[in-house]
């Protein structure tokens, strides 16, 4: 995926993996050759159906891994030893996570690189499945509720934490009646993660090897509370804000041996489809595979919290808020871009304690990226980008 996808209702926009695999390259990895007697090579991207159980990717994955494997080995010498060293985003970290427990991938695997994955589940996974997919506005909308329920791959992103506001407290999915899911679904999505966390507890390698890196400062949807049959969700857990990247909040961001305040977490202010194009994720990554001192961001960094819609329609304006999350007092640039690449707004904005809140007008139909960034080169503001869908 190099360039910008995205399923309203379904998927968060996301900008593909080519500056990541360009990262990668620029270490000395390359790809894995198609000719069985062509040079070995160590940098393999797996495309996976994200349709499809993460159980069964991660039995996929290992006929796909092993192989390329045993060929690089096959040199001898330095690389007889090799192992396996994953990078994932999203649900390929739990795909990933699936082979090395329970399909042979741990005496292989050196290191397991996630970023954004859901370890344990999202809420928004659960308003989806309850409230039902419907993309698009007025006469435009589809209903993708059908297609999304039957998806095994969404009901595997259903919240194992308790996240469901009930009787005064927080309630799992399995432990009250759920409008429209179904008994079996949440419990095979809570065994799904009982057995990855069983038996990473049984494999302390396991949480040395494993390095989370984390969106952070974005409004997510965290717990939810059912109303009239439907799904309310909550960006509050028992009424803090602990954010997360927008889809992924980060009480569900990292195993549930791992606190929140853990210093295993690399933490990087953007959203979910951005993480694996942030420049400081990609550096966090670069300092995890080649343990090399790298300088990831200025010691003092502006983080940005940045609320807007994933879909509008043409026309009605794009609102964005913005808020500096420690308070600061900073003007930052907002530069609206178009797929092309092509400026289609900029200005500079006063950001603070209090949010800052700017539409952009005048965006014909298309997909747009909104940049918060610092004024100059050098700035401490810690940059995040998102994506929306102008609806025509």
């Amino acid at each position: 995926m190099p360039d910008l996808h995205l399923l309203p209702g379904i998927w968060a926009p996301v900008k593909g993996y080519d500056l990541l695999l360009k990262r990668l390259r620029s270490l000395g990895y390359r790809e894995v050759p198609v000719a069985s007697d062509a040079t070995p090579g160590n940098l393999l991207p797996v495309p996976y159906d994200w349709r499809l159980s993460n159980r069964w990717n991660g039995q996929r994955l290992a006929g796909i891994v092993e192989p390329a494997l045993e060929r690089w080995r096959s040199q001898g010498g330095p690389y007889a030893d090799a192992q396996l060293v994953f990078v994932c985003h999203s649900m390929g970290g739990l795909v990933a996570r699936w082979y090395i427990e329970h399909c042979g991938g741990a005496d292989i695997t050196r290191k397991l690189i996630t970023l954004g994955t859901p370890y344990r589940g999202a809420a928004k996974a659960l308003e989806q499945l309850v409230n039902g997919v419907h993309p698009g506005l007025g006469r435009l909308a589809l209903d993708l509720t059908a297609f999304a329920r039957s998806l095994p791959s969404i009901q595997q992103l259903l919240p194992e934490y308790a996240c469901i506001e009930h009787a005064g407290t927080l309630a799992k999915t399995t432990e009250i009646d759920v409008p429209d899911l179904g008994t079996e679904v949440a419990a095979d999505a809570m065994q799904f993660h009982t057995d990855l966390r069983d038996a990473e507890a049984r494999r302390p390698a396991s949480l040395t090897a494993t390095h989370a890196i984390v969106g952070i400062q974005q409004g997510t949807p965290t717990t939810v509370r059912i109303d009239g049959g439907r799904v309310v969700p909550l960006t509050t857990y028992r009424s803090e804000n602990l954010f997360g990247d927008a889809t992924v909040p980060i009480v569900g961001a990292s195993r549930s041996d791992v606190p929140m305040n853990s210093n295993i977490l690399r933490r990087i202010p953007d959203k979910h489809g951005n993480l694996q194009r942030n420049r400081a994720a990609l550096d966090e990554l670069e300092g995890i595979v080649t343990a090399s001192d790298i300088v990831v961001r200025a010691p003092e960094t502006v983080h940005l919290s940045v609320d807007l819609p994933e879909l509008v329609t043409a026309g009605h304006g794009l609102p964005v808020r913005v808020t500096a999350a420690d308070g600061q007092r900073q003007t930052a640039h907002l530069t609206v871009t178009d797929e092309t690449g092509r400026v289609a707004a900029k200005r500079p904005i006063l950001i603070g304690r209090e949010p800052t809140d700017v539409m952009v007008e005048d965006l014909q139909p298309g997909a747009y990226t909104v940049a918060l960034t610092g004024p100059r080169v050098g700035s401490p503001i810690a940059p995040v980008s998102s994506d929306v869908l102008v609806w025509g």
